[in-house]
């Protein structure tokens, strides 16, 4: 009876993973068919159309494409393909021309010249000119996180001529061009007099970028086109096909299969990326990536900072990078990135600070008032993840091991995107939280706003409930000047003052959630990005 048992699971797996196979093919199939008969039809497209395709784990349209509007990875995703900015910021924090081919900032930081390009065509055939860039610096760029913080400071918008605008500020602020580079301009005969958020445009985006928006199939694909009339080098590329693939070992094995040529992929399967000669997981074309520890100061064991410590050192850094994160996390020793060196206080050493020194944390524990019970428990803690974020909740659970060592319980809670947020941001219901996020393109947009107070607790911004005056102060003077000396030392003071209330911390740099692609169909998609996150369209050719 045992020897029919086992024989039967087998033939029972190995016939779902024929049929999950078969299904997945099918579907692939379906979709190729159907880019086809899109080619056919396109105009001046045709059945030979080169088509690109990308795996999804989501519908992207849930929260539409526009990422002036909402964050998110779809919505930058498809904003970097389909619009330009003024300035182009690549993966490595180049700046270069992108619709302003010239620019200048005055000696006191209050003056922003921008020479814009001329000639160049909004997708619907419009012109793109000087008043697009004055209603977006005084309507569009408000509405976005980043530009937000540089609109407060905004005195005048004037065009002085047909291809020049000024921008004059009531006061320097430090990140200017890093701010404007992320600005996705957006056409003002498309949007004045709407409601901007609202407007239908954000799910079928007119930008001026390389490609135009196609189609859209609820739950199953968006299709974005070549722009012919692309001001800048054009787009090897016809058709991108944006596929929908939520299983993450569907998406492995169409990758494998190539299938597709490329999506997100679980870290775990970095090893067989290595061993295939066809896939590779790529190192650069998005901003580099944390793996992050949040401490809820409301909580009745988190008040104290020397607690939050104590279960920070708890925390085997260099073990969760290596084995949580398939080795390719690199422990973090600090706030701020090696990309950031500049920024960097080479004072704040996370090993020196907080080793793993079991006795050493016990010891704290105890003097904090929190001594193990009969059982050996000292308190237990809720901890909140998103459990799509599979290096995240690997991390978790490690975590929960190490914790228990030196007396803390915990309760695992997982959860998606936005009840994760919810919980996190909205009604801070979390002892400990932990997430992935992108460290974005200046250390005052994308590192800062987690120190700073965040009383109307706002998304993807500090939800720990600390608010100290002395990370306010120096967070206020890195934006208050132009100098990136003075912006250097007062973003050390900000990191200084952190280590001391431990509250949010990176665990690891990690960009194992950057796309592995395939290249047995096409080359070229690992070449430099001049703007993260865009694909390089013009760069990549049909492999032969």
């Amino acid at each position: 009876m045992k020897t029919t048992v086992k024989t039967n699971a087998k033939t029972t797996a190995k016939t779902n993973a024929r049929t999950t196979r078969t299904r997945r093919g099918a579907v692939l199939a379906a979709l190729m068919a159907g880019v086809l008969v899109l080619s056919a039809c396109g105009g001046a497209a045709g059945s030979g159309d080169k088509v690109y395709v990308y795996a999804v784990n989501g519908d992207p349209m849930t929260v539409g494409l526009n990422a002036q509007f909402v964050g998110g990875t779809y919505p930058i995703l498809f904003s970097a393909q389909l619009m330009d900015t003024l300035i182009f910021m690549s993966d490595d924090y180049k700046l270069s021309p992108g619709l302003a081919k010239e620019w200048e900032v005055s000696p006191d930081g209050l003056e922003l010249t921008l020479r814009l390009r001329e000639g160049v065509k909004w997708h619907d055939g419009k012109p793109f000119t000087a008043e697009d860039v004055k209603f977006n610096f005084e309507e569009i760029i408000p509405l976005q996180t980043y530009g937000a913080m540089l609109a407060k400071r905004i005195k005048s918008v004037e065009i002085t001529d047909p291809s020049t605008v000024v921008v004059r500020l009531k006061q320097p602020f430090g990140p200017l061009l890093e701010t404007v580079s992320q600005q996705f301009m957006l056409p003002k005969h498309i949007y004045e007099g709407t409601d901007y958020v609202t407007n239908e445009a954000n799910k079928k985006p007119i930008g001026t970028g390389p490609m135009k928006f196609g189609s859209y199939t609820p739950g199953q694909e968006v299709v974005l086109v070549k722009n012919p009339d692309y001001w800048g080098e054009k787009s090897q590329v016809d058709r991108a096909v944006y596929t929908v693939m939520a299983d993450p070992n569907s998406r492995a094995e169409a990758l494998f299969a190539g299938e597709i040529d490329g999506g997100v992929i679980d870290p775990s399967q970095q090893g067989r990326v290595s061993a295939d000669r066809n896939t590779r997981l790529l190192e650069h074309g998005m901003f580099p990536q944390v793996v992050t520890t949040m401490f809820n100061s409301q909580s009745r064991y988190l008040k104290d900072p020397a607690v939050r410590a104590a279960l920070f050192a708890a925390y085997d850094r260099a073990a969760i990078a290596k084995t949580a994160m398939s080795g390719i996390g690199k422990p973090a020793t600090g706030f701020v990135p090696p990309e950031f060196g500049w920024a960097a206080n080479p004072d704040v050493n996370f090993d020196k600070k907080f080793p793993r020194d079991i006795a050493a944390i016990n010891k704290a524990l105890d003097e904090a008032g929190f001594k193990r019970g009969p059982d050996g428990t000292r308190f237990t803690l809720k901890i909140l993840y998103i459990f799509t974020l599979t290096e995240v909740a690997a991390t978790v659970q490690m975590v929960q091991s190490m914790l228990k060592e030196v007396g803390i319980a915990t309760r695992l809670e997982s959860a998606g995107g936005a009840v994760y947020s919810e919980k996190v941001y909205a009604k801070g219901d979390f002892d400990l939280a932990f997430v992935r996020t992108t460290i974005g393109p200046d250390p005052s947009l994308g590192i800062a706003n987690w120190y700073q107070c965040n009383k109307q607790r706002k998304p993807g911004s500090n939800p720990t409930g600390v608010c100290d005056p002395e990370i306010e102060a120096a967070a206020a003077a890195a934006l208050d000047t132009n100098d990136r000396t003075k912006r250097a030392e007062a973003l050390k003071r900000l990191q200084a003052r952190a280590e001391k209330l431990m509250f949010y911390a990176p665990i690891a740099w990690f960009n194992g959630g950057f796309p592995t692609i395939n290249t047995a169909r096409w080359q070229g998609q690992d070449a430099p990005r001049v703007m993260a996150e865009r694909v390089p369209w013009s760069k990549m050719t049909p492999a032969q």
